[in-house]
């Protein structure tokens, strides 16, 4: 099982890939990556490319990397980073409900990663990787997921990134039992990860409406909100007026009161690190405008205080002198890329709490992009749900 695991496909580059994959056919990075089994610098968005996703996935059944189970039924799979735990369940979901909002987002979707990710799950046939998905804890529920986990584990394995995976097959009358339970007692769930397949699942079953294919569901991870570990998603950008770090220095300063700091991360909310030059500073706003519960967020304070009005970035999901660096790359990426010259200035954000994701989610607002960064991620390869 440890073979087949893989990251996300969205959270590493084709090159990163590539590597990850070396001498290991069984990586499930060769179906939700499918370029890195062709020629280098092969288009990741090429026919031939959604094609060989497809070749690979009946690959893997064929050889007997992926087994089909007998039945319907749930799976509980519990993730261990360092002293963090937490306990999902494994299911697939209503796109009906997705598309109600009673699976409610907080994030818009980039135009050209739905269009992708569309391309690939139409391809496949299948639901390759999961949408990570949030529940209000509930104690019944939580009681129950926890009864399932009495039967020693199915698979117990650890991957390179020192995470811990377990994983309960759960018979199919307890099946039908939790997800009464889950009917019964959760009236909504929150995307925390994978609003790109979330949508992408429900443009697939919209256009398939009706050849009775089972595509009407989509496979996700259920989580209770208070095991929910949320990381900063930080932000590195290219100035286009080429202006130096004093002067940079010197725009924040009209917006922030900054002083120099030795410490990167935040350790409030209305705090920013700011990387420029040889230096970091702490950033503080004067002022914060609004009050409902996305002008509270640090990464809408960052959006309109620091990357519209310095840097002229209205758009930051199509903005290309934007990127963004999840927060478990950590500091040293962050200085990596200013000093490199990749970017200007590197912005340390304090991280979104599953609070905001909720509120922000119930009120029907949405998120500035990139505002949250869930860790552990959900490994790839060990669920498909084949419509």
């Amino acid at each position: 099982m440890e073979r087949v695991a893989s990251p996300p496909y969205d959270v590493i580059s084709t090159a990163e890939a590539r590597e990850l994959a070396s001498g290991n056919l069984d990586s499930f990075l060769y179906v939700s990556r499918p370029e890195i089994a062709l020629a280098e610098g092969t288009d990741e968005h090429a026919s031939e490319v959604y094609a060989e996703g497809k070749r690979q996935l009946l690959h893997f059944v064929e050889r007997g990397a992926l087994l089909r189970d007998a039945e319907p039924h749930l799976y509980v799979y519990a993730q261990r980073m360092g002293e963090h735990r937490q306990v999902g369940v494994v299911c697939c979901v209503s796109v009906a409900e997705y598309v109600a909002d009673t699976i409610k987002k907080h994030e818009k979707t980039r135009p050209d990663k739905e269009d992708d990710r569309t391309r690939h799950i139409d391809t496949l046939d299948a639901h390759d990787e999961p949408v990570f998905l949030s529940y209000r804890a509930n104690a019944l529920v939580d009681a129950a997921v926890a009864r399932a986990m009495a039967a020693p584990p199915e698979y117990d394995f650890a991957t390179e990134d020192a995470v811990h995976h377990r994983l309960w097959v759960v018979p199919a009358d307890e099946s039908r039992a939790i997800s009464a339970l889950f009917a019964r007692e959760v009236d909504v769930m929150y995307v925390a990860d994978g609003h790109h397949r979330s949508a992408a699942a429900a443009r697939v079953h919209a256009a398939r409406r009706g050849d009775g294919g089972e595509h009407d569901v989509f496979l996700a991870v259920i989580f209770p909100h208070d095991q929910m570990n949320i990381l900063p998603y930080n932000r590195v950008v290219t100035d286009r007026q080429g202006r130096d770090p004093t002067q940079l220095l010197a725009a924040l300063r009209e917006r922030f009161d900054v002083e120099p700091t030795d410490y990167a991360a935040p350790k409030e909310r209305g705090s920013f690190g700011v990387f420029l030059g040889e230096s970091w500073y702490r950033a503080r706003p004067r002022q914060v405008l609004g009050s409902d519960p996305v002008s509270l967020l640090d990464c809408h304070i960052c959006q309109e205080q620091i990357l519209a009005p310095i840097f002229g970035i209205d758009d930051p999901r199509r903005d290309a002198s934007i990127d963004f660096v999840g927060g478990i790359r950590g500091q040293a990426e962050l200085e990596r890329r200013v000093r490199d010259g990749k970017a200007s200035i590197a912005i340390y954000l304090y991280p979104t709490s599953m609070a905001d994701v909720m509120a922000v989610s119930d009120a029907g607002l949405i998120m500035p992009p990139k505002s949250t960064w869930f860790e552990p991620k959900l490994k790839s390869g060990l669920f498909v749900h084949t419509f």
